[in-house]
This record gives structure tokens, sequence and C-alpha cells, in this order.
């Protein structure tokens, strides 16, 4: 068994299913305690009980929520996050308000309570699942490309002001991702730009990518786990790109 993560508790955001469930299982299996936090709260109660850790039913955009519970941990992983595709002239405001909430301040709220008892100890993660398009934008995702583009900086000062405390803070940045929060959105996609569903993934998801398939949760976690291991301790403020190739364009 591997115990690499063996003492250290996670709190992992979003954790009932795509990104947050495979690193939730991820950590848990080299030892962590995993507490898996999510709106869904059968389902986020249904992956604790199958990894061994505890579940979090929490809305994260309610900040009063978030301020209820002592976020004591020595790994914190933002990944909770929606999507909304549509024109600016047409974005809801209160979408584009509830996702900066979700996206960002959340995280923010999450990063400023976990830091305390992480400067105690001298030793903390924070990984934060941004996006490719924390560092480039799409047509119709203004509130989505706002909030990843927000959470690299906060990302940044994060590993700045942690760094002399044992912190570091990263960010991990998909492509397209096979998980329920894309599926969702080939509908969406399919009307604003016109085209069938049946082409939204050729047409527009895999447009940029020089490697033509969509990422797989697996990877994204297998690199979370390096970030929060032993290997990766001078690692921070950094950006890793999973996204097959689509920024090296």
């Amino acid at each position: 068994m591997d115990t690499a993560l063996s003492g250290r508790t996670a709190l992992v955001t979003g954790a009932a299913s795509g990104i947050g469930e495979a690193v939730a299982r991820s950590f848990a299996a080299q030892g962590a305690h995993v507490i898996v936090a999510d709106l869904d709260g059968s389902a986020a109660e249904a992956v604790a009980a199958d990894i061994g850790g505890e579940a979090w039913q929490v809305d994260l955009s309610d900040p009063d929520a978030i301020a209820a519970r002592q976020v004591d941990v020595d790994i914190l992983v933002n990944n909770a996050g929606i999507q909304v595709v549509s024109p600016l002239e047409e974005f809801d405001p209160a979408r584009f308000r509830l996702m900066l909430g979700i996206m960002v301040e959340a995280p923010f709220l999450l990063i400023r309570a976990a830091l305390p008892g992480m400067y105690e100890r001298g030793w903390g993660r924070v990984v934060n699942i941004s996006s490719v398009h924390g560092i480039r934008a799409s047509a119709f995702k203004s509130a989505y490309v706002t909030a990843k583009h927000g959470l690299e900086g906060l990302s940044k000062v994060t590993a700045l002001e942690g760094a002399g405390h044992g912190v570091t803070s990263n960010c991990i940045n998909p492509g397209y991702v096979a998980t329920p929060l894309v599926e969702k959105q080939i509908a969406d996609q399919a009307r604003v730009h016109g085209i069938p569903e049946s082409e939204v993934v050729e047409k527009v998801m895999l447009a940029h990518n020089p490697i033509k398939r969509m990422v797989a949760t697996e990877d994204v976690a297998s690199l979370a786990s390096w970030l929060v291991g032993p290997h990766a301790s001078m690692v921070t403020g950094a950006s890793y790109t999973m996204d097959g190739g689509w920024s090296a364009q």
C-alpha cells in the first residue's frame, strides 16, 4: 500500500464525481483521510464511504456555509465548478456572480480558513483545478474564463505568502476532461455554434487539440497526487497544462 499521504487530511471540493472524485480516490489510496465536499450530499456520502473518508454537503456559493465549518486540513483541492455557455449580451448577471462565487470566492475563503493550521504545522498543499481557460479564452464562456483567470491569480498570491511557511500552491490546467460537467455543455455548445450535437466534440471541444482526445480524470488526479507528494516541495506558483497541446499554439 502507498503511504505517501499517511497522516494527512485532505479536503477536495466537487469530489462526488469527475475530477474531484478521481483526486479523492487517489489521495485515499495513498493513505490520506479525505473530506469529500459536494453540493450533492448523497453522492458525497457514497464516495466517502467507499474510500473511508467523510462527506461534507456544502453549497459553495454560500459564504456562511463555508464559515460554519472548521477547515483544518493539510491539503486543499479547489475543484468545484459549474459551466454556462452563452453570448456575453445574453449572459445572466446572476449566473455570472454565482460562478465567480463558486470558483473564486469559495477557494479564497477555504484557503483563508486552511492557512493558519498549515502555517502552524509548517506544511500545506493547495491545488487549484483551473483549466486551459485559466490561460486562454474561448467565446461564449465569459464567466468561466474570468473565474479561472482569477483562480490563477489567487493561487500565485497563496504561493508567495505561503512560501516561508512550508505551503505550496499550484494550478492544474486541463483541456476538456471526460466528466459530467463537460457532457452537459454539448447541447449549449451546439446551440451557440449552430451545429449538431454530434459534431460538438470534434469541431468545438477538440478543435484546438493536436492530441484529439479528452483528458482522463485519472491523469489529472495523478498530477494532483504528485503536487502534494514528497518530490514537489519546490514547485509553487506554477500552472501545469494538461491540454493535449492546445496552449502550445
